[in-house]
Order: structure tokens, then sequence, then C-alpha cells
């Protein structure tokens, strides 16, 4: 069965599949609030030009949201996937300031980057607290 992930494994770098593999052998909500930095960062300043800076950012974004670990709450998941969704956001700006040349848009990058950050802190914030205020809500329907 093909997964959501799958589909754009095809397309990343070997170092990032590297990446992803070791990532996705043990997925935690403190796993996803921190996609590897190394792979962030090559992300964008490995990339020759914007549209491999973008594609770069989409894969890892996608690659994130489909290893966000979901646990039926719907305060929890919709954080869990937030938070990667939102660091494609702080990547592809990234790519903005690095290769475009338009002052609105670049401001409007430096604005996104700030803002996102701050809002994947509290999505964090808010995942943190809830794992230690209530158990996951268990939606499997894997009978034993």
């Amino acid at each position: 069965m093909m997964t959501y992930g799958s589909l754009f494994t095809k397309k990343m770098p070997l170092l990032f599949s590297i990446a992803l593999s070791a990532f996705s052998l043990s997925v935690s909500a403190q796993d996803i609030q921190r996609i590897p930095e190394i792979t962030q960062t090559e992300a964008i300043s490995g990339a020759s030009n914007f549209a491999q800076a973008m594609d770069n950012s989409m894969n890892i974004m996608n690659a994130g949201m489909s290893q966000a670990p979901m646990n039926g709450d719907p305060d929890h998941d919709f954080a869990s996937m937030m938070i990667p969704h939102h660091q494609g956001a702080v990547n592809m700006a990234k790519a903005e300031l690095l290769f475009g040349k338009n002052p609105v848009l670049r401001r409007l990058a430096q604005e996104i980057i700030v803002t996102q950050n701050s809002e994947i802190s509290v999505m964090q914030s808010e995942l943190g607290v809830a794992s230690a205020e209530t158990p996951p809500h268990n939606t499997s329907t894997h009978k034993e």
C-alpha cells in the first residue's frame, strides 16, 4: 500500500531519505516538534536555485506531515500536523530571502519566518501540556 509520504520519497535526495528512514523508526510528539535541523538547513543552503530550495522544502514538509503522530485528539493532531506545515512555510520564506529580489515579498518572507516560528513554539508548548495532562486517545481499529 502506498502511503502519502511514500509519494515524495522518490524525489528526495539520498541524505534526506536516510534521515527520514532513521526519523520514522521512532516518531513521537517530541520528534515531530524537531524535524531534523540538518535537513531543514540543507533544504535551503544546499539548493543551487530557488526551484530546488522550494522542492526540498515541500518534500521535507510533506514527509513531516505524513509522519506526524496522531492520537485521535483533534487538538493534538492539529498541532502535530501544523508544526511541519509551518516549518515548511519558514523554509520557503528563507528560500525567498536567499533568491528573491522583490522587496515587498522579501519583507513578507521575514514576517512569515517570525510569525510561523512563534506559532510553532505555541504548538510545541501545547503538545507538551496536552501530553502531560491527558492520555492519548486510542483510535486504532486493529484487533489482536
